[in-house]
């Protein structure tokens, strides 16, 4: 079966700049997401459209196809305890999640304060050219209850209470 409009795909992927590795799904769990539901960063969703199990690839994005090119400036003052993460000391360079209306966003922070952190709202990786090695493991049709929440689910379910 071929990637589609709501095809449950499941791919791991290792992304680099220039040669250098900055991250990897291998060794982990791999991504999964529901095709045509603006769950994947457009670029990618355009390479991986057509590609079956066991098909590898490479693709290289620019920012506008991955996550957007930098915005100066885009610092905001977070309380300290809005920031998710695996650290109870936060240090500048470091990051965080933080969860609003809009979503979780990942933050980089900038200056830490007794009670706020200044963060950097830009994704980590906005205005750089990446390239994704890509593995897709699985494709099926995702089914109704994927669809109407919007995510594939793992054996169990998805773990939400809704």
């Amino acid at each position: 079966m071929q990637i589609s409009k709501n095809s449950a795909v499941e791919f791991h992927y290792t992304l680099s700049e220039a040669g250098e590795q900055l991250e990897t799904s291998i060794g982990s769990e791999p991504l999964t997401y529901i095709h045509g539901l603006a769950g994947m960063l457009p670029g990618l969703e355009t390479a991986l459209e057509g590609k079956g199990a066991g098909d590898s690839f490479s693709v290289t994005l620019k920012p506008s196809e991955s996550y957007g090119e930098r915005v100066d400036d885009l610092i905001q003052r977070i309380p300290l305890k809005h920031l998710q993460g695996d650290t109870k000391v936060w240090k500048p360079g470091m990051t965080a999640m933080v969860s609003s209306n809009q979503g979780r966003h990942q933050v980089t922070i900038v200056k830490v304060g007794r009670f706020n952190a200044d963060c950097d709202l830009n994704h980590p990786f906005a205005g750089r050219t990446l390239t994704f090695d890509v593995q897709v493991l699985s494709v099926r049709e995702a089914t109704s209850e994927e669809l109407s929440h919007g995510h594939v689910h793992s054996e169990g379910g998805c773990g939400h209470n809704h």
